[in-house]
Formats: C-alpha cells, sequence, structure tokens
C-alpha cells in the first residue's frame, strides 16, 4: 500500500501534506500512516485464512501505543521481548492472552510480571531459562505455558547483525536439542508445554530458508506426538522483509501459499509475529536541510535528524531512499553524503546518495523509517528525541509529543 506519493508536486501522506506536519510539529519527526498499518496486518489475517491462526505483532519494531491500540482493536495481539514492552502492549489494550514473551535474558521479576498478566505464553531459549520459569511458576502456584524456540541452524540470508536461526547465534535451543528439552519440560511441575516456536531472522527476502525450516519443525512436531508430547501452537515467528531499495520481499499472500501445505497438514494453530513488514514502509522520518558544505573530496548535506533519530544506515549500512518533500524531479542531480549534527563520523542518513539537489530549508522525508526507527532512538549528543504524528485520512495528531530539554535530565540530580 503506497501511501506516501505526490500530489501537487508535494509529498504527501494520505490526505495530508507532509510540509504541513513540519509546519505545525517540527522537525525531526517521524510520520505514519495508520492506513497502511492496518492494510498490512490485515493482509497477513487474509492470507492465512484457510487455517487457524493469531497475528501477534513484534512491537520491538516501533512500539508508539497509538499504533498498538490500533492494531489491538484490528485483532492483533503483541510479540514482546521486556517487562516493558508488557506494561505497553497491556497499557494500549492488547488482552494478555494475545500476548507472546519472548527474548533470551528473561528476569524472574518480569516472568513474575507476565503470569500474574495470565499472557499466552512464553517462548523459552535456553534450558537454564526453563527451570529459572519453572521455580518462579511453582512459588506463585501457577503453570507457566511455553513454547520452547528451536533454532532449526538454517542460514536466512540476511545480514549477519539480524540473523538469528543460525547455530552459532544466541538464540533459541539447537534443533538437535529440541526433543531432549521438551521431555524435561514436561517433567517440570511448574511447565505447561504448548508450543514450538521458530525465529530464523529479520528482513527476510526470500522464501526458501523459512520453507527449509519449517519442514524441519514439522518433522519435530511430528517426533513429538510420537512420544505423546501433545503441541496446540506452532509459532513461525517473524521476519517478512520489506522493500527499502531494490529488494523484491514476499508479500505475505506468497509467504502463506508456500508455507500452508505444511501447516495445513500439521493441523495446528499457526502463529504468526510479524513486526518490520507492518510499519515499516507506513512510515518516514520527516527532516529539514541544515547547510550545504562542499570539499575538495565531498559534497554534504546536513539535516536536522541524526543517528540518534534513525541509527540503521550507521548500525547496519542500511539504505533509506531520501525525497526531497517538494517534488524536484526537475531538478539538477548530485552526489552527497547526507549527514547529521552528531559528533561522530558514523553520523550519516545517506552515503555518496545521488538526489535532487536540495537547498538550505527544503525538507527531505527519509522512506521506510516506521520500524527501527523512533524505537532505536537515543538521547546522544543531549539531543531530544523527534516526534511522533500518526495520520488518518486528511487528519493527523501528534500520538508522541517532542523531548524538551527537561525531559532529557528527568530522573538525575546534581548532587
Amino acid at each position: 500500500m503506497e501511501v506516501f506519493q505526490y500530489r501537487d508536486r508535494e509529498l504527501w501522506c494520505e490526505g495530508v501534506p507532509l510540509r504541513q506536519i513540519a509546519e505545525t510539529v517540527g522537525t525531526p519527526t517521524f510520520v505514519y500512516s495508520k492506513g497502511a498499518v492496518l492494510a498490512n496486518f490485515a493482509a497477513y489475517d487474509r492470507a492465512f485464512a484457510p487455517v487457524p491462526h493469531a497475528v501477534f505483532y513484534a512491537i520491538k519494531a516501533n512500539a508508539n501505543l497509538a499504533l498498538l491500540s490500533a492494531l489491538a482493536r484490528a485483532g492483533a495481539g503483541a510479540d514482546i521481548a521486556s517487562g516493558g514492552e508488557l506494561f505497553r502492549a497491556l497499557r494500549a489494550g492488547v488482552p494478555a492472552k494475545r500476548i507472546l514473551f519472548a527474548g533470551v535474558g528473561k528476569t524472574r521479576d518480569e516472568m513474575r510480571e507476565a503470569l500474574k498478566a495470565e499472557i499466552l505464553m512464553f517462548n523459552v531459549e535456553s534450558a537454564a531459562e526453563l527451570h529459572a520459569l519453572d521455580q518462579v511458576a511453582q512459588e506463585m502456584g501457577v503453570r507457566a505455558p511455553v513454547a520452547i524456540r528451536v533454532n532449526p541452524d538454517v542460514d536466512p540470508q540476511t545480514h549477519k547483525y539480524i540473523a538469528t536461526g543460525l547455530r552459532s547465534a544466541k538464540f533459541g535451543i539447537p534443533i538437535g536439542d529440541a526433543l531432549g528439552q521438551y521431555e524435561a519440560a514436561t517433567r517440570l511441575p511448574g511447565i505447561e508445554v504448548r508450543g514450538v516456536q521458530m525465529h530464523i531472522g529479520s528482513q527476510l527476502t526470500k522464501l526458501s530458508p523459512i520453507v527449509d525450516s519449517l519442514s524441519r519443525i514439522g518433522a519435530l512436531v511430528r517426533q513429538l506426538q510420537e512420544r505423546g508430547i501433545e503441541i496446540q501452537l506452532l509459532d513461525l515467528g517473524g521476519g517478512l522483509g520489506v522493500r527499502y531499495r531494490d529488494e523484491e520481499p514476499p508479500s505475505p499472500e506468497e509467504y502463506a501459499r508456500a508455507l500452508l501445505p505444511v501447516l495445513s497438514e500439521l493441523g495446528r494453530t499457526v502463529l504468526l509475529e510479524p513486526g518490520r513488514s507492518i510499519v515499516g514502509n507506513a512510515g518516514v522520518l520527516l527532516s529539514r536541510a541544515l547547510y550545504r558544505k562542499q570539499t575538495p573530496d565531498k559534497r554534504f548535506l546536513i539535516v536536522d535528524a541524526a543517528m540518534n533519530d534513525l541509527i540503521r544506515p550507521s548500525l547496519y549500512e542500511a539504505y533509506h531512499e531520501i525525497r526531497p518533500v517538494r517534488d524536484m524531479a526537475a531538478a539538477p542531480r548530485v552526489t552527497v553524503d547526507v549527514v547529521g549534527p552528531i559528533c561522530e563520523s558514523g553520523d550519516f542518513l545517506a552515503k555518496d546518495r545521488e538526489m535532487p539537489e536540495v537547498s538550505e530549508g527544503d525538507l527531505v522525508a527519509v522512506m521506510s523509517a516506521g520500524a527501527y526507527g523512533f524505537a532505536m532512538s537515543s538521547q546522544y549528543n543531549a539531543r531530544p528525541r523527534a516526534a511522533e504524528v500518526l495520520v488518518e485520512g486528511d487528519r493527523y495528531r501528534v500520538v508522541r509529543r517532542r523531548e524538551t530539554y527537561e525531559d532529557l535530565i528527568a530522573g538525575e540530580s546534581p548532587e
């Protein structure tokens, strides 16, 4: 769903010109399309309609309460990875029975909070965590519902920092050890085995690694059934990619079409954990050009957004398209580094980027910034974090105000 389009030589989000948002809210500002978010969620729901299923949005991608609330009202659950994300999900109105708790380092306090809330399931990532959860559950007089995250040792063919399905990753239990761990789990009085989970990585653009992983997990489910361990829930994780530049990731429909034959045969309720593919292309980072700078070797465009706002280019060398908010298709094109004000050479949004020649004061939109944008932002260099705006049709509202200098020192004391 393409919601950022030029109209009358200006870039709009749904029915709102981005220039209007910049004039009233300022920059840098993240702008999200509610319509695109809900359409992306609905695409998963439709695609997997032939089997019993539920969609759990991975809130680490973008945890803004307004987005979470909109998704919860549409029927989405939440895939969380911390006590803070549990707090956010519940505050946004996600029913506890639609919450999955992932992550390799759950603390005992976080386990207690989740058990008290009566979430649907913990995705357990190690034998040590399984025993800790068993102890906490017994202390509380309850049983903890679990799936074991199984590492299928499949190369997801993505960036090494977001590949999670290889044997060298910190995530999950190796598939060769999974059967033994499940048998051990059934003997723990504080544990109730409900499911199997896999998640091989993020920004996946090919289906073959996912299909390969599912075939291995399906074989495990059959082995468990032969040993009397009944699996109710089959959690496929998330990770489906989006287009940042020239990638051609599968759609939810193509994803489902590839997996449904195996899923139908297994006959379990399917859980999905999409994040990036729900919000990634539904958001932009709106920024204003401050200065143009020419050196003997380089041409720079210095903007008011920086690596503290969007760290993906610096961290992953990720590509984000940068569009002038004013249509400049006929303008001369130049090759520039688009950089921010941070005192780091790694502070860039684009390097050696050919784009229309932007003037000081012009607005630019950093595209595909809805996922892992604000969620990974910081206050480095004592820069207040950006505002967030949600667009719905021809209306928009600030769903997170811009931080102030006072916010920077909240909770601190000079003595």
